[in-house]
């Protein structure tokens, strides 16, 4: 980082804290940078504006986007003297002419701020378009800088579009937002673009350490480090912060009065509760809870420096060794952090971190803060229960493919197949006037075993063979439950069901017709009756009766059935079934 210009050295000494009016100016306006050499963290910024300006290649529009804080508005103000300074267009402006002082101050008649916030109406915009044809009073240009454009309305946007892209030579625009992505892209389009990146907390402990020498105080650099960790980039949160300390009059800053002033808990309290918590200790954490809020730590950043905490031990897990990675840690911390990430794995610290950022997300919608985080450190104490639960979710696993004995098999005995016995399916009868067809009963466990002995189909048995083929299906209580709506089944020809659907029912069909499903119960079939039996699905014939079915009654469909098989000995018949491989589905009364 840059040492600060000259003229801010001469005058800050001179008037430390006024302004012209002789009332306070708060650290943050009173440092703020004055030349490209001073923009802390932002030096491609600073290099881009100087070429443009030394090689005369200056734009009409700027747009300056970042995070808060991070020197958007100062740069506008820096590249406004640039151009406006007498000794200009230059890259370095005096900073003593009148144009430079009055631009500092953020009076100057020709360099207009003006903040998008609370002028972002189409009036606005309208009388700015009629105000850029005036030429400017004693500078070269007039230049316009709109502060949060992001604000601004669409018809406003759309109303500014025609000037942004063609203004007089005399007017230039700087736009400043934290939100680029609100801004349209025809706006866009028309702007040069400067993305300030986020400042690293070693160039913002520099930058306060030249304050506070020039405040004529002193400071542990440990307290502006914690400082500058808690500002997360900016650098104007970072001067608020030292400025709220400098206000209680001490003469020193130390790390007691950084924790007493952002409500933090001292390294000693945070390293012992992280042990905690990784050791699982729960009793011991919510003690150290009540400590901590009872001497005034607010119970969100403890959070927050737990998160930190866990953040660096994940870095150092993962194989890390740069210290300059471990952002929310101190030196003196990097055992802890190191010691945390040995005795816990990557995903003890991931579940962790999860947890606290619940929780955090909770806190700023609740009245119970307290209870909440409580909550979530026992969570976290509790996680080592957790271990196990990839070895339960392998057995299950296992267990659902074949069973534990399959899995893992002991090397004295051979591995054995369960087997599950299936129970023979109770037939009852149906009432006529019930809309149920048959009682559904329930498949005892999901693996298939063949019968201890076969059966042979024959018309009196054949809906039993169809009931107990459907209940020895393994893992497939779809094709079980659609099959079962069938309205009768019959033997079609040797070897060969036919099953009968309603038209009503044609999906459960064309469900159990694929081809997979047949073949299926086609396996299911061979095992009961030790022969291969081919099945058939058809749909009821229109104005056909329904038959009910009883226990032990045989179906009047057998009949049906003796009438296909007579007609597959005609000689017609049998020449089409070897011509075009067809099958007889049904015989129709010739109605003459």
């Amino acid at each position: 980082m840059a040492a600060p210009s000259e003229s801010s050295e001469q005058r800050n000494p001179d008037e430390p804290a006024s302004g012209q009016s002789g009332e306070y100016v708060v650290v943050a306006r009173r440092y703020r940078p004055q030349t490209f050499e001073e923009l802390v963290g932002q030096q491609h910024v600073a290099k881009a504006l100087r070429g443009a300006i030394e090689s005369n290649r200056i734009g009409h529009a700027y747009l300056f986007t970042g995070a808060r804080g991070v020197g958007k508005t100062s740069a506008a103000r820096i590249l406004s003297k640039a151009l406006q300074c007498v000794d200009g267009p230059t890259a370095t402006p005096c900073g003593k002419c009148d144009i430079c002082q009055s631009v500092t101050g953020g009076g100057d008649v020709d360099v207009l701020e003006i903040d998008g916030a609370s002028n972002r109406g189409i009036d606005e915009i309208r009388q700015l378009r009629q105000n850029v044809n005036i030429r400017p009073s004693r500078a070269r240009f007039k230049i316009y800088i709109i502060d949060e454009v992001h604000m601004l309305t669409g018809p406003a946007f759309n109303a500014l579009l025609k000037t942004l892209e063609e203004p007089p030579e005399h007017v230039k625009f700087i736009f400043c937002t934290t939100e680029p992505n609100k801004i349209p892209i025809t706006v866009l389009s028309r702007c040069q673009r400067f993305d300030f990146a986020g400042i690293r907390a070693d160039s913002i402990v520099d930058r306060l350490t030249q304050i506070v020498a020039a405040e004529g105080r002193t400071a542990a650099p440990e307290a502006l480090a914690m400082l500058a960790r808690r500002a997360a980039g900016s650098m104007r949160d970072s001067q608020s912060l030292l400025e709220q300390i400098l206000a209680a009059g001490t003469d020193h800053v130390g790390v007691e009065d950084v924790h007493t002033l952002l409500g933090t808990a001292d390294t000693t309290r945070l390293g012992q509760l992280v042990r905690q918590l990784s050791h699982g200790e729960a009793a011991a954490v919510l003690a150290g809870v009540d400590e901590a809020v009872g001497t005034g730590v607010d119970i969100g950043q403890l959070l927050e420096q737990l998160l930190g905490c866990l953040r660096d031990a994940m870095v150092a897990t993962a194989g890390a060794d740069a210290e300059d990675l471990l952002n929310s840690t101190d030196a003196d911390d990097v055992a802890l952090v190191r010691e945390v990430a040995s005795e816990r794995g990557l995903v003890w610290i991931f579940a962790a971190l999860e947890i606290i950022e619940e929780a955090l997300g909770r806190l700023r919608v609740s009245t119970h803060r307290r209870t909440i985080a409580e909550v979530a450190l026992l969570r976290i104490c509790h996680l080592e229960e957790l271990d196990g639960l990839a070895d339960i979710v392998a057995d299950l696993r296992a267990a659902g493919a074949g069973g534990p004995e399959e899995r893992a098999p002991s090397a004295s005995s051979p591995a054995k197949k369960k087997s599950v016995s299936r129970p023979q399916v109770p037939r009852e009868p149906i009432s006529s006037d019930s809309p149920v067809s048959r009682p559904r009963p329930e498949v005892p466990g999901t693996s298939v075993t063949a019968p201890q002995a076969t059966k042979a189909l024959s018309e009196a048995n054949v809906e039993d063979v169809w009931e107990q083929a459907l209940a020895a299906l393994s893992g497939s209580g779809m094709v079980t439950a659609k099959g079962r709506q069938y309205d009768s089944v019959a033997i079609s020809a040797p070897n060969r069901l036919e099953v009968v659907f309603k038209e009503t029912y044609n999906l459960c069909k064309a469900y159990c017709e694929r081809p997979e499903q047949v073949s299926e119960i086609e396996r299911s079939l061979e095992q009961i009756t030790g022969t291969k039996i081919r099945v058939d699905f058809v749909l009821a014939a229109d104005g056909q009766p329904h038959v009910e079915k009883s226990a032990g009654v045989v179906p009047q469909s057998v009949s049906r059935m003796k009438q296909i098989v007579e007609a597959e000995d005609e000689p017609l018949v049998r020449q089409a079934k070897e011509l075009f491989g067809a099958r007889v589905s049904r015989v129709d009364e010739n109605p003459t």
